[in-house]
């Protein structure tokens, strides 16, 4: 399988070729150059195996240039009850993503699937134990280095640097906004003590960390000489990975192949979200892709009006669910991509728009820039909108209701997926994050702490290191030098 970019003037690579990189050459994203597609056999055949058979199975129709024993090997390693132990009570940490009935009301039924029994509580322990496996062993065979510059807006961070902690030949810069992230988020990263792992607090919000990733990564000459990865959900290798844990939900939700579930994803930066496109443009039943925002909105925007329209760094919000304070997507541009037919010139045009005049318009409305959102329909995207009082409405309710805790961003995802599940389709909703990981906030909807999985108590009080810089990507270049020894 071969991958191209979504501004279409990048050859065509393969899997392993774009592993280690993050941004095409021509500052686009990759994708296959065609889906593949999943048969009803082999649905069926995927119904009884476990997560980590289930993620071979899928990921190795997109690493193909991976021996599959490798593949396989590296599948078994990472998926394993022993990492993802943090279960709640009741749930079966064998089965790594359990699903559960949340509330059942006539024919709707609305489900969790818990994502978030990893080792940072969070859903992108899910694709980055495996990215962290992969880079190792791409690494080792070419006996090479890799530093690996990234963002976060607080799961992302830890997640990537307790899976690369210790990693031969791999050295970790993240950037995360100074202040921005929870007590828990901000302790799980800076805690870290391990010499290759590197945090820089930015004066500024997400999407200045984002823009200074995605500066660097367009740097072709700095990039190459210093040999620098990323683990944002720009990088493939993330979002494929995520692709499984969809599979797994729907094979978990229904008994035949003639069922159709639908999923509704608390998403900010569109990568969780568009595995789950990904998923469905293979052939998997899928009714309804929901996405749910916070107070920062672009996203709800778009899939109501067909008008993309990014915010100014000082324009977005900080919230409860601080994981979603992003105000440009930078995994929507893969989903344009689809949109517009794969039109690499088009894609390139509308977002050179996005850096230049802050967006763009394909409602069909006069002198918008095209009338592309006709044809969302057929892509099963609708999409909602949840703020504090509403999050804390739902993690009341949830509570008094069913007896569980969620985290404010569930809370986001529960409050948008009662507005949207049908009769007769289960709607899944993807659980994103432990409730401990945003105390704050449980506190005041319930007045009490959350529950902490056992290792987690005061973490806040641990020795923190990191450096605080201004939005200033020549500082932050200038640490990556000074750490680098390259």
């Amino acid at each position: 399988m071969q991958y191209i970019s979504t501004r279409g003037q990048a050859a065509p690579q393969s899997f392993s070729e774009i592993l280690l990189g993050g941004l095409a050459p021509d500052g686009g994203l990759y994708l296959p150059q065609a889906y593949p597609q999943v048969t009803p056999a082999e649905l069926d055949a995927w119904r009884h195996l476990s997560y980590a058979a289930l993620a071979f199975e899928v990921l190795k129709k997109f690493a193909t240039d991976i021996p599959v024993a490798d593949l396989q090997a590296m599948t078994a390693r990472t998926y394993t009850a022993a990492v993802y132990r943090n279960a709640r009570a009741g749930e079966d940490a064998t089965q790594i993503t359990p699903l559960s009935v949340l509330e059942k009301d006539g024919e709707k039924l609305l489900m969790l699937q818990a994502l978030s029994n990893g080792p940072t509580l969070a859903f992108k322990d899910m694709a980055m134990q495996l990215l962290g496996n992969l880079f190792e062993y791409t690494l080792a065979k070419d006996h090479a280095e890799l530093n690996i510059f990234g963002a976060t807006s607080g799961d992302t961070g830890s997640a990537a640097e307790y899976a690369m902690r210790g990693k031969r030949g791999v050295r970790v810069f993240m950037l995360s906004p100074h202040g921005k992230m929870s007590a828990f988020q901000s302790a799980q990263m800076f805690s870290l003590q391990d010499p290759n792992i590197h945090n820089i607090a930015i004066r500024g919000v997400f999407d200045d960390c984002q823009d200074m990733v995605k500066a660097v990564s367009n740097d072709l000459a700095f990039k190459t000489k210093q040999k620098i990865g990323t683990v944002n959900s720009i990088n493939w290798a993330r979002v494929v990975a995520q692709v499984v844990y969809y599979f797994r939900g729907y094979l978990a939700a229904t008994a035949s192949n003639a069922q159709k579930v639908s999923f509704t994803v608390p998403s900010g930066n569109f990568g969780n979200i568009c595995a789950g496109h990904i998923a469905r443009m293979m052939g998997l039943p899928i009714d309804q892709l929901v996405v749910a925002t916070n107070e920062n909105d672009v996203l709800d925007e778009f899939f109501r009006t067909g008008v993309y329209r990014v915010r100014k760094s000082a324009e977005t919000l900080h919230t409860t669910s601080p994981s979603m304070d992003i105000s440009k997507a930078s995994n929507f541009e893969r989903f344009v991509f689809d949109l517009l037919g794969r039109d690499g010139d088009r894609v390139r045009a509308l977002f050179h728009k996005v850096e230049t005049s802050g967006g763009f318009d394909l409602s069909g409305a006069a002198g918008s820039d095209g009338d592309e959102f006709r044809h969302i329909a057929r892509f099963g995207f609708v999409s909602g909108k949840s703020v504090h009082a509403d999050r804390l409405a739902t993690i009341r309710d949830v509570e008094a209701r069913y007896g569980v805790t969620i985290d404010t961003h569930t809370a986001d995802g529960v409050k948008v997926a009662r507005e949207h599940v049908q009769p007769g389709v289960p709607m899944i909703v993807l659980e994103t994050a432990l409730p401990a990981k945003f105390n704050e906030t449980i506190r005041e909807a319930l007045g009490r702490d959350a529950e902490r999985p056992a290792g987690f108590d005061d973490i806040e009080l641990l020795p923190q290191r990191f450096q605080v810089m201004d939005a200033d990507v020549a500082q932050v270049r200038a640490f990556i030098l000074n750490h680098t020894g390259l």
